[in-house]
């Protein structure tokens, strides 16, 4: 018989220490796993919130960038961004208004605080503007409240003005 035909128990012991080596990996996998899911800062109970905080924040992020249905609460009244601001200089057909979150990925997350009978709310500034003929103007700096109320089921996103 040839050597790569016969049995030996050299291969036992190494075979061995590997099958050890694979198991110990997972255990310290698994180990780090579990400790960093629980610092997660994006980590939420959905079953409490009704929707997941990083479901919140991209909706909210949607919502400030669609300036067609952005809203601003004044005296009382949700008024559309885009007829305020036209009030004050009319805009024309190819004109259009902006709001955008500053605020990095850290900011946003941390601003985010969970509601009491369940839900999410975050207030952030925004900046709002106007691209005009492929220029865009800074008009100004507001705060942008987002909310999430388990019982309505939907994220709002309102600007509101300094006096409110």
């Amino acid at each position: 018989m040839s050597n790569q035909t016969s049995s030996s128990h050299r291969g036992a012991a190494g075979r061995t220490l590997l099958w050890l080596a694979i198991l110990l990996s997972l255990l310290l996998l698994g180990f780090v796993v579990a400790v960093t899911s629980r610092a997660n800062p994006l980590y939420s109970d959905r079953e409490t919130h009704g929707i997941s905080k990083y479901k919140f924040l991209h909706e909210c992020k949607e919502l400030a960038e669609d300036s067609e249905n952005l809203t601003v609460a004044a005296m009382g009244q949700s008024i559309p961004l885009k007829t305020l601001i036209s009030q004050g200089q009319p805009l024309g057909p190819q004109d259009h208004v902006h709001a955008e979150l500053e605020a990095d990925s850290v900011e946003l997350v941390e601003a985010v605080q969970p509601v009491q009978a369940g839900g999410w709310t975050m207030t952030m500034p925004a900046t709002i503007g106007v691209t005009r003929g492929g220029t865009a103007r800074t008009l100004g700096e507001l705060p942008l409240v987002c909310s999430y109320s388990k019982s309505e089921g939907k994220v709002v996103a309102q600007v509101q003005l300094p006096s409110q």
